[in-house]
């Protein structure tokens, strides 16, 4: 069985929209595309290296896989890009326009059921960045093994969020933390069960 490991970057006050770049994402009005960026060092600079050296699919929500395959495939000299081109992209998606990106697979119909089916199937673990949508019905569904959290020290006030009201009142526990030197939290989570009454 493969794990669903999510990585997301957040703001403090739990904001996950944009944080690569202006244009990236602006629905809802929302104007601080690219937050995360000015908090990049050194330590999320070998946080990122030790999540992409390992073996990993990905697993994305259709509004980040098209922001990724119009950007990754022409950076092939990037180890972001390298490592983000060899693999194979399963994209969740009801839309029946092609998937154009290099070993790119649609995941559709019940869409639940089609990512218990993927989760079951052998391979290496499935990553999970951005794509929130995705990661509502994951989380929903009880399908993430892994939460990686990094916190930048800024608070946005607005954007969509990590964990949004609806979900499930469940326990996580924290595996490791660490922080970079301009702050930012790398924190792992792994379920713990439901929430104590």
């Amino acid at each position: 069985m493969r794990k669903i490991i999510a990585i997301t970057q957040l703001s403090l006050d739990g904001v996950m929209q944009a944080p690569g770049g202006p244009e990236e994402d602006p629905s809802n009005g929302f104007t601080h595309g690219g937050w995360f960026m000015r908090h990049g060092d050194e330590g999320v600079m070998q946080a990122l290296d030790e999540t992409i050296s390992g073996k990993f699919d990905l697993l994305l929500g259709r509004r980040t896989y098209d922001i990724w395959a119009a950007y990754w495939p022409h950076h092939g000299d990037n180890p972001i890009g390298q490592a983000f081109n060899r693999v194979t992209k399963y994209v969740v998606t009801s839309r029946r326009t092609p998937l154009t990106w290099e070993k790119s697979l649609r995941v559709g119909g019940a869409v639940v059921k089609e990512l218990r089916r993927l989760k079951a199937a052998k391979g290496p673990v499935l990553h999970v960045w951005g794509s929130g949508k995705l990661l509502q019905t994951l989380m929903a569904a009880g399908l993430v093994d892994e939460h990686r959290l990094w916190i930048a020290p800024v608070v946005l006030g607005q954007g969509k969020r990590l964990f949004e009201p609806g979900l499930p009142a469940n326990r996580l526990k924290l595996i490791a933390s660490r922080s970079t030197p301009k702050g930012v939290l790398i924190n792992i989570y792994r379920p713990a069960g439901p929430k104590r009454k």
